[in-house]
């Protein structure tokens, strides 16, 4: 885990966007299985990049017969991403008051995007799972969003002390999300993404496609 490139690492900062101007689109108007947890207001959280949702779509035919993707939250604006990330690094500060500043910012980059490349507020980024055909959610070793004190570390894609039925779980979601196209935050195994920095670091590509956006209203 120590070769974990981070969403606070400079280089990912570092890479351009190229803002394609592709819009946000309503995941709840496709075939996708879309859960409420995350729910707003404003139903921001069901909207993604025209092109996230498209590759989604790939990776739904991908799976073995009966599974399907549960998608749960994908675009967040700005502000939301910001009292997450500043939430996050307040209980850190906490439990660990003698970090620096340069250390809490590491530590809480590996749960929550700096917001100023923040992949979910560009709509690039997606966190899901998988379900039944009833819809039930299978089992992955941990819940979505749970954070690395919380889990000991199960929450990394490939921590090695999780259940055999749920790292063949994770297999089958990134084995589909990859073909498809999509990248993941390796401390995260719910969170992918496509033409975000994060995307563009991992691919090799020269600039994001992505960048931070506005969700208007009725869109």
């Amino acid at each position: 885990m120590s070769e974990i490139v981070l969403m606070a690492d400079p280089k990912v900062a570092a890479l351009p966007v190229l803002e394609c101007g592709e819009p946000l689109v309503d995941v709840r108007d496709s075939s996708l299985l879309v859960d409420t947890r995350k729910q707003d207001p404003d139903h921001a959280y069901a909207h993604l990049r025209q092109g996230v949702l498209e590759r989604l779509l790939t990776a739904q035919t991908l799976l073995p017969d009966g599974l399907r993707l549960l998608f749960v939250e994908g675009y967040r604006p700005p502000s939301l991403q910001r009292a997450y990330f500043d939430e996050y690094a307040g209980q850190l500060r906490t439990a660990h008051p003698t970090w620096s500043d340069d250390r809490l910012h590491t530590a809480t980059s590996r749960y929550v995007s700096p917001p100023a490349i923040a992949p979910h507020s560009a709509g690039a980024a997606v966190d899901l799972t998988l379900a039944d055909p009833s819809g039930r959610e299978l089992d992955l070793g941990t819940r979505i969003n749970a954070d690395p004190e919380e889990s000991d570390g199960a929450c990394y894609t490939h921590a090695p002390h999780i259940t055999p039925q749920a790292r063949t779980h994770r297999h089958l979601l990134s084995t589909a999300l990859t073909t498809a196209g999509l990248v993941n935050y390796p401390t995260e195994w719910w969170h992918w993404s496509y033409g975000d920095r994060y995307w563009a670091l991992t691919t090799d590509a020269p600039s994001a496609l992505y960048g931070p956006t506005e969700l208007t209203r009725g869109g």
